[in-house]
């Protein structure tokens, strides 16, 4: 057997290998998106990416003339975890995303045939091509700011025969003229959501989206209300940039916490989600009386008057404005 249909053989047994992982975690239970997962390799579209922090940063590429370094590649590559394929002075600005929980949202967004689907995040282009393969190339658009993460998910699409939209852009605004969309799919963390999403959805459009550290489902109305709870999920991704950007990432405050709960997933998702509206203190008092609710106990609702988030009812007493909503949707 030749080098190359070696490597081949390497790449195929370890994307197989990966879909059944997926399969027996729970994370791909819909028959559709098996296929698809199935269908399309990872490798293709993550060539190298890169370990370690600060100066410590090393690049692993499916090229390297060391045969011990391509090895860890692959298994890098077919790794249930988040991959940094692009690094700008030394700030992580794309990334492919851990593959079990793209298998979550994408099942989440609960896509139908003859959906057009917006992407929020170009990234390498895998989401892309997933979507692709369920809804076919004609109905999925991917929009991201920077040229050169669009460049390179095209001539990664490109590589599987695959063309949908690709477009360089300011994601916040969305992508007008491939509207209306039925369901959108949104890939780097936000501050709040910006109004032109909603406003190029058909009514009944779902909406999924990180926002504070989990995934936001809404359901649209129409271009003025959209509603929807988080799913129970945790997420964290690189944070959106544009018009609709936040002026800096998510991050909870510590002082004044106490030690054990620093560092408390379900406490800092209600810090971040409530930051300007509560003091952490109020916060804290709240998380414990109401038992510490996890996130799906928590949603969002947006109207053409602004946003809040909202715990068990939006209509109830514990309800918040999101962010500098009025500031921020000026500018988007």
């Amino acid at each position: 057997m030749g080098a190359d249909a070696e490597a081949r053989d390497l790449r195929e047994t370890a994307h197989a290998a990966q879909v059944k992982e997926l399969i027996a975690a729970g994370a791909l239970d819909d028959p559709d998106w098996r296929a698809a997962f199935a269908a399309v390799p990872r490798h293709v579209f993550v060539p190298y990416f890169w370990t370690g922090r600060g100066a410590g940063h090393e690049r692993l590429w499916a090229e390297d003339p060391d045969p011990e370094r391509r090895a860890r590649w692959l298994r890098g590559v077919y790794t249930d975890t988040p991959l940094a394929t692009r690094l700008r002075d030394g700030e992580l600005v794309s990334s492919s995303s851990q593959p079990s929980l793209m298998a979550r949202m994408l099942e989440a967004l609960d896509v139908r045939d003859g959906n057009n689907v917006l992407e929020i995040g170009a990234g390498t282009g895998y989401n892309a091509a997933l979507l692709c393969h369920r809804v076919g190339e004609d109905l999925v658009t991917t929009v991201d700011l920077d040229e050169e993460i669009t460049e390179s998910a095209r001539t990664h699409l490109a590589q599987l025969g695959l063309h949908p939209t690709v477009v360089t852009g300011d994601g916040a605004r969305g992508c007008p003229s491939r509207a209306p969309f039925d369901r959108i799919l949104v890939t780097c963390t936000l501050p709040l959501i910006p109004h032109a999403w909603p406003a190029q959805c058909r009514p009944g459009a779902r909406l999924l989206a990180p926002l504070s550290t989990g995934l936001i489902a809404l359901t649209v109305r129409d271009a003025d209300f959209a509603e929807g709870r988080f799913l129970h999920t945790s997420a964290y991704f690189v944070p959106l940039r544009g018009a609709g950007a936040a002026p800096h990432a998510p991050s909870p405050p510590r002082h004044g916490l106490p030690y054990e709960l620093v560092d408390n997933e379900r406490l800092q998702f209600l810090l971040i989600l409530t930051e300007g509206a509560l003091h952490p203190r109020e916060a804290l008092d709240l998380w414990r009386r109401e038992g510490r609710p996890a996130r799906e106990r928590f949603g969002v609702t947006l109207t053409s008057e602004g946003q809040w988030s909202w715990l068990d009812d939006p209509r109830g007493p514990y309800v918040w404005p999101l962010g500098d909503a009025g500031a921020r949707e000026q500018s988007v």
